[in-house]
């Protein structure tokens, strides 16, 4: 069961609104489920949200492979031909998935995002599936 806080769509459009170049956001549990959207359709925000499960989980191997780290992604960034795309983690078990066009500050998305993942982040818990069941 995923435990958010109420409709997340708001603060998706102030985040887009406010950050100009900004295409699609996806908030994403780590298992790749969407949780919620702004921008794209919903088959795009689905299919974005499975992508990013495995990159989550790609970064975090590659994350144990540095001496004193916790194993834990922060952020990937990925620079793509027109755009740029944006990977952060929220909250245990959750991320915020952001993808621009090529002339987007990337000082302002990233503030922007630091910025949503404090006001959502206490508020967002999805924990860890087993056998198909949350918890």
């Amino acid at each position: 069961m995923i435990q958010q806080l109420g409709n997340m769509d708001w603060m998706l459009k102030d985040l887009a609104d406010n950050v100009p170049g900004v295409h699609q956001i996806v908030v994403l549990s780590a298992d790749g489920l969407r949780i919620a959207r702004h921008g794209g359709d919903p088959d795009a925000a689905d299919r974005l949200a499975a992508a990013c499960a495995g990159l989550q989980s790609l970064a975090a191997a590659v994350a144990t492979e540095i001496p004193d780290s916790d194993g834990r992604m922060r952020l990937v960034v990925i620079e793509i031909t027109g755009g740029y795309f944006y990977l952060m983690a929220v909250s245990t078990g959750s991320y915020l998935a952001v993808l621009t066009d090529e002339h987007v500050d990337a000082g302002l998305v990233g503030a922007a995002m630091r910025d949503m993942v404090v006001r959502i982040g206490a508020h967002l818990a999805a924990p860890p599936r087993h056998d198909g069941k949350a918890g």
